[in-house]
């Protein structure tokens, strides 16, 4: 597969026309640039397009780059947003102020082109880098699915969206029946083989935008369908334990069929504002202990956490 890396965009705010024109013609064969020419602006097209960057200018007559910053990083939204001051006050204070408020960096008119691309293509290269970080702080190094840590993260924000807009959300746990049994008679290696295989699996069924796979722990990973309802998800499962015994994992060692086989529990909820945020995990849980009880291999399923 082969990965295609976005062209950073770099927002450019300065009342001037010209210095608009000539920072935005040196800088659109590299980035996709953006263009704003006073404070309000700069702080709307900010959070509309969520820049890279910012070449901000500190003297506007509307509202002053000083501001503008103080706002960027006052909204959640922007306040992680890369700034460099670009201004015609020189004193060692003014770069000093701008810094301390959070600017990455000042750049003194008039400025020199060659200078301008280089601390541009600096900071840049930190926002790639900070965002890869956060990226991989996010991804189970086996599987490569969203660790433990990121399904946390986005199953508190659905359910609260759940709550807000009453539709429902649907969970799944799924198991790999007699995993232990596996390692033992094939090694960890292959058994490493076989989980990321079934994650491969869980990663494609999710197939939307707000769809998560991730590894909870061990064997086990857990679906996450925000606005899907439990015929829908059911299937969506359904499709998934299909395709596990697709990939055709011989596993002699288990008491449940001569092939890899999946346990899956799971549950739908449209909550209200009497139930927990617990309660649909755990109602996810108890389906799959049920799943086991009933002799591995198969769906349960209940809408509702009751």
């Amino acid at each position: 597969m082969i990965n295609v890396v976005e062209t950073q965009k770099v927002l450019v705010a300065d009342d001037d026309a010209i210095n608009r024109e000539v920072l935005g013609d040196l800088l659109k064969p590299e980035y996709t640039v953006l263009l704003a020419k006073n404070g309000a602006q700069t702080l709307e097209r900010a959070a509309r397009h969520a820049p890279d960057l910012i070449l901000l200018d500190v003297m506007m007559p509307d509202m002053d780059g000083y501001e503008v910053l103080r706002q960027l990083r006052a909204d959640p939204q922007t306040e992680h947003i890369a700034v460099i001051f670009i201004s015609g006050l020189d004193r060692p204070e003014d770069e000093a102020n701008g810094l301390k408020m959070g600017a990455s960096d000042y750049i003194v008119k008039p400025f020199n082109p060659t200078v301008v691309m280089a601390r541009v293509a600096l900071h840049l290269q930190v926002v790639r880098q900070r965002r890869m970080l956060e990226r991989l702080a996010n991804i189970d190094g086996l599987t490569e699915l969203a660790n433990r840590r990121r399904f946390d993260e986005m199953y508190a924000l659905e359910w609260q969206r759940a709550r807000r807009s009453g539709r429902p959300l649907s969970l799944a746990l799924l198991d790999i029946d007699a995993f232990k049994q596996f390692n033992d008679r094939y090694g960890h290696p292959a058994g490493d083989r076989a989980l990321r295989s079934v994650a491969r699996v869980a990663g494609a069924a999710m197939r939307r935008p707000a769809d998560l796979a991730a590894r909870y722990g061990g064997e086990e990973l857990v679906l996450l369908m925000p606005e899907t309802d439990a015929d829908h998800a059911r299937r969506v499962v359904e499709a998934l334990c299909e395709a596990v015994a697709e990939l055709n994992i011989v596993h002699e060692a288990s008491a449940v069929a001569p092939m890899l086989t999946v346990s899956v529990g799971g549950a739908t909820l449209a909550p209200d504002s009497s139930e927990l945020q617990s309660d649909l995990f755990e109602a996810a849980d108890a389906e799959l202990y049920r799943a086991k009880q009933a002799g591995r291999n198969r769906i349960t399923w209940r809408e509702g956490a009751g």
